[in-house]
């Protein structure tokens, strides 16, 4: 058969074609873009690989800030409670002093008002001692007609009141 034959020499041909085109894209591929697409990678590469450091040094910088921050946090912390313990210490000076200045008020008002009594209680008994003198003197005059001076029946008052 003669396309049989035929055959070999067809399939050579086209055989030969395909490597020569494989040739040229391999060429072309492998020679010009392959070499465009792996500076492309790398770039990328080299570009992520700084962007994570980059990432991984503002993580850094806000975990010292962080840091830092807390312990300006602690200082102020520790600077508001002093201020705190000062202020309650002078507020509580403050208060003992005019408490003891009430207190002292207080004290003298008390005193000047007991004295007050005290001398009213006493010009009481004075004005009853003499109220009970000339009764006892009345008294004494119409029971028995006797007549007993204001300075005897004061003193009889007092004794009998003051024992």
């Amino acid at each position: 058969m003669p396309q049989i034959s035929q055959l070999a020499a067809t399939y050579m041909s086209q055989i030969f074609w395909l490597v020569v085109t494989f040739g040229l894209v391999f060429m072309v591929v492998g020679r010009g873009m392959l070499p465009k697409v792996q500076a492309t990678i790398a770039g990328r590469d080299g570009q992520i690989t700084g962007d994570l450091a980059a990432a991984a040094a503002a993580r850094d910088a806000a975990d010292q800030a962080e840091t830092e921050w807390q312990a300006r946090d602690a200082a102020n912390r520790e600077r508001a409670q002093a201020l705190l313990a000062e202020a309650r210490s002078t507020a509580a000076k403050a208060s003992e002093a005019t408490l003891a200045a009430a207190n002292r008020q207080q004290a003298d008002k008390l005193a000047a008002g007991e004295a007050s009594i005290r001398a009213a209680a006493d010009r009481a008994i004075a004005e009853i001692e003499g109220v009970a003198a000339e009764a006892a003197q009345a008294i004494v005059a119409r029971v028995s007609g006797a007549q007993v001076s204001a300075d005897e029946a004061r003193a009889a008052v007092q004794k009998v009141l003051h024992a």
